[in-house]
C-alpha cells in the first residue's frame, strides 16, 4: 500500500486490509496444524442443578469420534481466579448453557454429531433468572466494575431534590445485550511435549497465557498464546473465555491439535453480556434550569458463581455540575450466565438513562437541549474536585448544532410531519474515562534501513498495527513505509488487552518511549549498522500508571434525526451527527471508521437489539442474529464524525484519548430524545421498536 506520510494523524490504510479482503489472514479457527482434531462442547439444558450422569457411549460408537470429556475425566484444573473458566470440574450447574461435556472428532462434523448423542440427565432445583426493583436478595456491593465505589453521596441529595423548583423523577429500563462479534470466540489449541502453543480469538494474549498458565500449572515461559487476527470483541474477548480452556483440555486429552469454535448461538450464556439495568434518575433544578440534586440508582443482576456489577451510575459522577448528588448500585444475584463487558460497560446504560433525563428537564423547564447541557457544565471534576486535563464537551456541542442546523429546529414536539411521518430530532452528550496500563516494547534498527517495532498488541479491527507503525515512524522520523509492527503474539514484549479505550494509549505509550530512544542512539551512532543493528527497550510501568492530579475523559456530543410512522410505528433515523474531543486524533481513517462504527452500535441499541430472559427456561430467547437484530446496511442512515483536535499534555506522549467506545455512548439517548420531539411520547425502555412506539402514539 502506497505510503501516505508519518505524521500522526494521517489517514493511513490499514496493513493487513489486503489479506482480511483476500482470505490470507489466519484467525483462530484457521489454522492447519497436521493432524488437527475438532471438539464441540455440550451445554446443559437445565438453568439450575446438578449433572447426575453422562452417557457418551453412542457418542463414542459414531465414526469419526475422539473422545468425550466430562467432569469425570477431563483434566483437573488448578483453582480459577473467574469461576466461569472452571469447566468440567464438578456436577454443578449454575445458569442453562453451561458447559458439561466436550466431544473430540476427527472433524467438526462428527464432533458436532457426537455432541447430538449425548445424553445427560440432572437433578433439577428451582431457579430464578427475574431481576426486578424489590428483588428480596437484592444487596448492596462493596464495589462497581472499575474498581468504582458503588455508592457516592455528596451534600443532601433527597432534600435538595425535594425542594427543587424544577423536577424530573423518571424510571428507564435497559435489557440485556449481547456483543456478538463477526468472528465467534475461537482457539485452536496444541502441545509440544510440555510446551503448549495457542492461536486464541481474544482482545488481549498477555492475559491469557498467564491465565492458562496458572490453570493448567505451567511456567508462562512455556505457553505461547497468538492472537493475530481478531474479528471483533466489543469486550467479550477482553479475558479468556471457557472455550479456549477446552481446546487445550482436549489438546492434552488426544495429544493432537484440537480446534474449538463456539457457534454463536452459544455465546449468549459463555462469553458475557450487558446485564440489564433498572434506573430511577432524579434531576431537580431551579426555574433557570440549574441543576441542584442529581439522584442516580440503578439495579441490576449478577451470576451466582461471579459478581459483576454493572457501572451504570458512574458517569453521572462526572457529567454536570450539580452540588448534591447520590449515584448508587444495588445487585441481584441470579441463576443467569455472568455478565461481564459490552462496549462502554457503565457509560452505554448510564449516559443513554441521565441524557434522556436530562431532555426531560429540558421540556420541563422550557429550555432549549443544548444549552441546558452548557448551561451546567462544571468547572472541576464533580466527583473528584480534580480540573479536567481538558474537557471540550461544550466546544462539541456548539460545532455539532452548527454542522446540524439545530437553531432551525422549532422545539415544540409532534408539530413537524411529513404524510404519516412525524420528524424530530434530539441531541445528546457522551463521555468516557481516559485509561493507561504500562506496556513494554523494542524497537530495532535492522541494516537494511528498516525498522521494527514488537509489541504484543492486539488488533481486534481498531487499525492497532497502522497506527503503532505511525507513532514509531512520527517518533523515529522515518517514512512509514520503513516501520514493521509485529504484534498479537505472548512471545513479544508484554502489553495489556485491547479493552477500555485505552489500548492505543498504553501500547502507543511504550513504543513512542522506545522508539525516542532507539532515536537517540542511532543519532550517536556513526558508520554502519552492526548486523544484528541496534535495539531499546521500553517499560512504562510507575509511568502509565501513575496518579495523576488531573481528571482525564473524553467527551462527544450526538445528534439525531428521526421519522416515526404513525401507521406501523417504525422509526427510521435520517441523520446521526456526532463531534468529539479526544484528544489528537493519531489516524483520521481508522478513527472514523471507529466513531462511525460505535454510532452504528448506538443505533441498534436504541432500536432493534434487546435480549429477553426466559423466566420459565432460564435462557436467553435471541441467540442468534436472526433473532438478535443488530443494524444492517439498510438501518444505517447519512452518518457523520467529527472531531476537535485538543492540545492536552497531560494524557501520553502521543496527545489521545482512546476513541473505541465513545460513539456508543450518547447515540442511543439522542435517537430517544429525537423520537420524543417527533411524537411528543416519552419512553423509558430500550428499544424503540414498533409495538412499543405505537402503542405510545
Amino acid at each position: 500500500m502506497a505510503d501516505t506520510g508519518t505524521a500522526l494523524g494521517a489517514p493511513a490504510e490499514r496493513r493487513e486490509g489486503r489479506d482480511k479482503v483476500t482470505g490470507s489472514a489466519r484467525y483462530a479457527a484457521e489454522q492447519t496444524d497436521p493432524g488437527r482434531a475438532h471438539a464441540w462442547p455440550v451445554v446443559a439444558g437445565i438453568a439450575r442443578g446438578t449433572v447426575r450422569t453422562v452417557d457418551a457411549e453412542a457418542a463414542l460408537a459414531l465414526p469419526g469420534v475422539l473422545s468425550v470429556l466430562t467432569h469425570e475425566n477431563a483434566p483437573r484444573l488448578a483453582p480459577a481466579d473467574d469461576p466461569t473458566l472452571s469447566v468440567l470440574q464438578d456436577p454443578r450447574v449454575p445458569h442453562r448453557g453451561w458447559f458439561v461435556a466436550l466431544v473430540v472428532g476427527e472433524t467438526l462434523e462428527a464432533a458436532r454429531a457426537g455432541a447430538a448423542a449425548v445424553r445427560v440427565a440432572y437433578d433439577v432445583e428451582e431457579h430464578d433468572v427475574t431481576l426486578t426493583d424489590d428483588h428480596p436478595e437484592a444487596y448492596a456491593p462493596e464495589e462497581a466494575n472499575g474498581g468504582f465505589p458503588a455508592r457516592r453521596e455528596q451534600g443532601d441529595p433527597e432534600g435538595a431534590f425535594a425542594s427543587a423548583e424544577v423536577r424530573v423523577d423518571s424510571h428507564y429500563r435497559v435489557p440485556p445485550l449481547h456483543n456478538h462479534p463477526m468472528e465467534p470466540h475461537a482457539a485452536t489449541a496444541r502441545w509440544d511435549g510440555d510446551r503448549l502453543v495457542v492461536h486464541d480469538s481474544s482482545q488481549g494474549a498477555t492475559t491469557v497465557r498467564a491465565t492458562l498458565a496458572s490453570l493448567f500449572e505451567l511456567s508462562e515461559d512455556d505457553v505461547t498464546v497468538i492472537s493475530e487476527h481478531v474479528g471483533g470483541g466489543f469486550g467479550s474477548k477482553g479475558t479468556p473465555r471457557p472455550h479456549v480452556v477446552l481446546a487445550v483440555m482436549a489438546a492434552r486429552e488426544t495429544g493432537r491439535p484440537v480446534t474449538v469454535a463456539l457457534p454463536r448461538r452459544f455465546l449468549p450464556a459463555v462469553v458475557g453480556h450487558r446485564a440489564p439495568t433498572l434506573h430511577r434518575l432524579r434531576l431537580g433544578a431551579t426555574a433557570d434550569g440549574t441543576l441542584t440534586s442529581t439522584l442516580h440508582e440503578v439495579t441490576t443482576h449478577t451470576s451466582r458463581i461471579k459478581e459483576f456489577v454493572e457501572q451504570a451510575a458512574v458517569p453521572s459522577r462526572i457529567m454536570y455540575a450539580a452540588p448534591h448528588r447520590l449515584s448508587s448500585h444495588r445487585v441481584v444475584p441470579l441463576d443467569v450466565p455472568s455478565p461481564s463487558w459490552m462496549r462502554a460497560p457503565g457509560e452505554a446504560p448510564g449516559m443513554y438513562v441521565l441524557e434522556s433525563a436530562m431532555d426531560e428537564l429540558a421540556v420541563a423547564a422550557g429550555l432549549d437541549p443544548v444549552e441546558l447541557r452548557i448551561l451546567n457544565e462544571p468547572d472541576t471534576e464533580p466527583d473528584s474536585g480534580k480540573p479536567f486535563s481538558s474537557r471540550h464537551l461544550v466546544d462539541c456541542l456548539r460545532e455539532g448544532a452548527r454542522r446540524f442546523d439545530w437553531a432551525a429546529r422549532d422545539p415544540r414536539p409532534g408539530i413537524r410531519a411529513e404524510g404519516p411521518l412525524l420528524v424530530g430530532t434530539g441531541v445528546a452528550s457522551a463521555t468516557y474515562p481516559v485509561m493507561a496500563s504500562p506496556a513494554q516494547a523494542e524497537a530495532h534498527a535492522t541494516p537494511d534501513g528498516g525498522f521494527v517495532v514488537r509489541i504484543n498488541a492486539t488488533d481486534i479491527g481498531t487499525g492497532a498495527r497502522t497506527v503503532l507503525a505511525q507513532v514509531a515512524a512520527d517518533a523515529l522520523g522515518v517514512p512509514l513505509d520503513r516501520v514493521r509492527t509485529d504484534i498479537g503474539n505472548s512471545d513479544l514484549p508484554s502489553a495489556p488487552l485491547a479493552g477500555g479505550s485505552s489500548g492505543t494509549a498504553s501500547w502507543g505509550w511504550a513504543v513512542h518511549e522506545a522508539c525516542t530512544r532507539l532515536a537517540s542512539t542511532l543519532a550517536e551512532h556513526s558508520g554502519p549498522l552492526p548486523s544484528e543493528g541496534l535495539r531499546a527497550h521500553a517499560d512504562t510501568a510507575g509511568t502509565a500508571d501513575a496518579d495523576n492530579p488531573y481528571a482525564r475523559h473524553a467527551f462527544g456530543a450526538h445528534f439525531a434525526e428521526v421519522t416515526v410512522d404513525t401507521v406501523t410505528g417504525e422509526v427510521r433515523v435520517r441523520r446521526l451527527l456526532g463531534v468529539y474531543a479526544a484528544g489528537h486524533i493519531l489516524n483520521a481513517r481508522t478513527a472514523r471508521s471507529q466513531f462511525i462504527g460505535a454510532m452504528t452500535m448506538g443505533l441498534g441499541m436504541a432500536l432493534t437489539e434487546s435480549s429477553t430472559m426466559d423466566a420459565a427456561s432460564g435462557d436467553f430467547v435471541e441467540r442468534d442474529l436472526a433473532a438478535y437484530h443488530v443494524p444492517a446496511h439498510a438501518d444505517v442512515p447519512d452518518i457523520e464524525a467529527h472531531w476537535i483536535d485538543e492540545d492536552d499534555p497531560h494524557l501520553n506522549p502521543m496527545g489521545s484519548k482512546g476513541i473505541g467506545e465513545i460513539g456508543i455512548v450518547g447515540t442511543a439517548a439522542a435517537i430517544g430524545n429525537a423520537v420524543h420531539h417527533a411524537t411528543g411520547v416519552r419512553h423509558r425502555e430500550l428499544p424503540l421498536t414498533p409495538d412499543r412506539v405505537l402503542a405510545g402514539l
